[in-house]
C-alpha cells in the first residue's frame, strides 16, 4: 500500500484563529471559491504522492535528523496571492515574507531527506504560502485585496510535522503521523 504524505510547518492556533476571524464575514462573498478549513491551513516543505508503508519508518527517523540539524526561526506571513496568476486563479494563498529562506532550507533538508529514503518528491520550485481557497480558473483580483488587508502575523517556527493527506469526497483530510521539534543550533 502507498500513502501521500507531507512535511508541513503548521501555524500556531492563535494565528490560524486570528486569520479565520478576519476571514469569516467574507466567506460568503466568495461563494464560488473553495475554502481551505482552518485546522488544515499550514505550509508544505515536501510532498510526496506514493510512499509506500514500509517506507515510513526510514522516513521517520531521516526527517528526525532533519529537525536535529535545523534551529528554530520566526515566520511571518502576510499578503496574498494566486496561483497560476490572479486572471485564471487555481489556488489563493498568504505569503511568507519573514523566515523565506529559513523555511526553503528546511524543505530543501526535507525533500532530500525524503529522496534518501528512494522516496520520490513531488513539485518543482519552493514557493512558501499557505493556501487558504481553491479556485476553479477564476479571475481573483478582488480576493487579492482582502487577502492583503489581513494583518502580517509573525510566531516562532520550533518545528514541523509529517502528515497524511486523504483525498476525501468533501477535499483532503490530513492526519498527523508524527512531530519533529527543531533543536539545531
Amino acid at each position: 500500500m502507498t500513502q501521500r504524505l507531507f512535511v508541513a510547518v503548521v501555524p500556531p492556533a492563535t494565528v490560524r484563529e486570528a486569520w479565520d476571524a478576519f476571514l469569516e464575514p467574507r466567506r460568503d462573498a466568495g461563494a464560488e471559491l473553495r475554502w481551505v478549513l482552518p485546522e488544515s491551513w499550514h505550509v508544505t516543505c515536501a510532498f510526496m504522492g506514493r510512499v509506500a508503508d514500509a517506507d515510513t519508518d526510514d522516513l521517520d527517523e531521516a526527517l528526525r535528523h532533519v529537525a536535529a540539524r535545523t534551529a528554530p526561526f520566526t515566520m511571518a506571513v502576510e499578503g496574498g496571492g494566486a496561483f497560476p496568476n490572479p486572471d485564471a486563479a487555481k489556488v489563493l494563498w498568504l505569503g511568507v515574507t519573514t523566515g523565506a529562506p529559513e523555511l526553503g532550507e528546511l524543505a530543501v533538508r526535507c525533500r532530500n531527506a525524503a529522496t534518501g529514503c528512494g522516496i520520490e518528491v513531488d513539485g518543482g520550485r519552493f514557493r512558501p504560502h499557505v493556501t487558504v481557497a481553491r479556485a476553479e480558473g477564476q479571475r481573483v483580483l478582488r480576493w487579492l485585496q482582502v487577502l492583503d488587508a489581513i494583518g502580517r502575523q509573525a510566531w516562532p517556527v520550533t518545528g514541523f510535522r509529517l502528515v497524511r493527506s486523504q483525498l476525501l469526497p468533501g477535499g483532503a483530510g490530513y492526519r498527523t503521523l508524527g512531530e519533529y521539534p527543531l533543536t539545531g543550533s
